[in-house]
């Protein structure tokens, strides 16, 4: 099992930082950035191996790469998303798919969280669960957030942010153990979702999988401080935030 960050978003609501920076770049602590938080909690559970699917600017990403395999003891292998600036996320995950064959824990390249998520995803494996998403089942829900509503024993039944945030079982933080067997199955979903409309996210292809009958699982994650910095009051929260990990 790799590593896999998403970080070929441009963060437009991010400017001025994301002028020259992808979003994953912009720093929280000092020189510390988004992408350096996720990569320190993948060395923390002994991963060795990461990709980054890169796009907007990605020649900053490219130009740190050294530094931050020597910083973190890892591994990086970038993969280029060619329509990151056209494109939603669904194709920037599928862009991945030959890394999904080996096993990953997914992170969005905004989310700043404790390592303890990626750890509550690993010790949830073991009962044939093929995708486990970290879900918030504390954090009070508005119109903006990745709901999700489940079922008992039956897993994800819907995904979106389009519903209503009292209906929902919790929010989708961003971060995701997707073990190898689920590679061509969610491959499949993605490709059928971003041919049907390429704004959609990559959460609409497990959406999909669902639709199909593929039970997607869920780790609640407790009650921990994690923020996704979509602007700049997100940006502060995650500053607050970083200086705790």
């Amino acid at each position: 099992m790799i590593g896999l960050v998403l970080a070929a978003g441009a963060g437009r609501r991010l400017r001025p930082y994301t002028d020259t920076l992808p979003k994953a770049l912009v720093p929280v602590d000092g020189e510390t950035t988004i992408l350096d938080g996720t990569l320190k909690n993948f060395a923390e559970i002994g991963l060795t191996e990461v990709a980054i699917v890169v796009g907007y600017r990605k020649e900053a990403v490219y130009a740190r790469k050294e530094a931050l395999e020597a910083k973190y003891g890892l591994t990086i292998t970038l993969v280029d998303n060619d329509k990151a600036e056209e494109w939603n996320n669904a194709y920037s995950l599928w862009c991945a798919r030959e890394v999904l064959k080996r096993g990953v824990i997914l992170a969005n390249g905004d989310t700043v969280h404790p390592v303890s998520v990626e750890e509550t995803l690993l010790a949830a494996r073991g009962n044939g669960q093929k995708i486990i998403l970290a879900l918030d089942t504390v954090k009070s829900l508005a119109d903006e957030e990745m709901k999700v509503i489940t079922a008992e024993g039956k897993g994800v039944q819907r995904i979106t942010k389009l519903m209503d945030p009292a209906t929902a079982t919790g929010e989708y933080i961003g971060v995701t153990l997707i073990e190898a067997e689920a590679a061509e199955e969610l491959a499949d979903a993605l490709k059928a979702t971003f041919e049907r409309d390429p704004d959609l996210y990559y959460e609409d292809g497990y959406q999909e999988l669902v639709n199909r009958g593929f039970t997607v699982d869920v780790a609640p994650i407790g009650d921990v401080k994690w923020v996704e910095i979509d602007n700049h009051d997100d940006l502060a929260k995650g500053r607050e935030i970083a200086c705790q990990y």
